[in-house]
């Protein structure tokens, strides 16, 4: 934790500087979310949760869950301890060189074949985790993602986890659909609606940031098919013009949010995938929004009663 707290205060330094993210908050998240990382019993309680999320919905009726996570051993669990299910497969990480192995062309069919089936399953794992529940893994990357030998998709590592309250996913959501229900890339009364919406996340730009800012930041975040952002933005975040250097800071609760829709985005980049978060979390986004209403709704009528 020394290491993180020494890393806080040079990022504060630098906080002004022109640096892709504000790494003060991300560091602030990251020691915050370290400070379970080496309860294992803690960590076994994630994993069940998870385990949980993904095979049960909202109403408690069970569904197939679009990937595999390890279950603990609660009779071999302490707090410096974590005994769990064998997942017999390898990290993301070194995939491609299986795939080499087995004489998979890198622009094949096949390997399309597995860049969607990855995308969908690790879309619809966060999308459920992130919208229905607020509760996510918030330290996945390609070391942390297996491709299992019977072809399924795995995700380990529960030792940093997120959970954002139900105000904070449904505000999620509306950007989702705003997005989602956008008729172009540039129309303005799609902008001015998605930039509203984003504007719930916390999210305060810079004085001299153009217009659509906000949509810019929603774009970059949700949606790995534009082409061109509003306002000259660039989906790069290393150019000067990333939507994220219109950001004051970035938000706390966004850090680990942001971290996992970025990296699928940055795998369907990888794989050559035109990949929508948003389109593919509408159908979830929308269910949320409604259930939100039913709640809101039963609520007012029973205090009338």
């Amino acid at each position: 934790m020394g290491d993180i707290a020494n890393l806080k205060q040079v990022a504060k330094v630098f906080r002004g500087a022109n640096l892709p993210v504000d790494y003060y908050a991300v560091f602030g998240e990251l020691e915050e979310q370290l400070q379970d990382e080496f309860d294992f019993e803690t960590e076994a309680a994630s994993m069940e949760r998870m385990h949980n999320i993904l095979t049960t919905d909202e109403n408690g009726a069970q569904r197939e869950s679009p990937i595999v996570t390890p279950r603990s051993v609660p009779a071999l669990v302490s707090k410096r301890v974590l005994v769990m299910d064998f997942l017999k497969g390898v990290p993301l990480s070194r995939a491609s060189d299986m795939m080499k192995s087995k004489g998979i062309a890198p622009n094949g069919v096949e390997a399309k074949l597995f860049a969607r089936k990855l995308l969908q399953s690790l879309t619809t794992a966060f999308g459920w985790s992130i919208l229905e529940s607020g509760f996510f893994h918030a330290d996945a990357h390609p070391g942390n993602i297996f491709v299992l030998d019977d072809g399924r998709i795995g995700l380990i590592d529960f030792g940093q986890v997120k959970q954002v309250d139900r105000d904070y996913r449904e505000t999620v959501a509306k950007v989702i659909l705003a997005l989602d229900e956008r008729k172009s890339d540039d129309n303005d009364d799609d902008l001015h609606r998605i930039g509203n919406s984003t504007e719930g996340l916390d999210i305060d730009l810079k004085d001299d940031a153009p217009a659509h800012g906000h949509a810019a930041i929603a774009m970059w975040l949700f949606d790995g098919s534009v082409e061109t952002f509003p306002d000259g933005y660039d989906e790069n975040e290393m150019s000067p013009n990333s939507p994220v250097k219109a950001m004051k800071e970035f938000p706390s609760d966004l850090v680990l949010l942001a971290r996992s829709t970025v990296l699928i985005k940055g795998l369907a980049k990888r794989f050559g995938v035109r990949w929508s978060l948003s389109q593919e979390w509408a159908p979830i986004a929308q269910r949320v929004l409604n259930k939100g209403t039913d709640v809101t709704t039963k609520g007012t009528v029973e205090q009338k009663g």
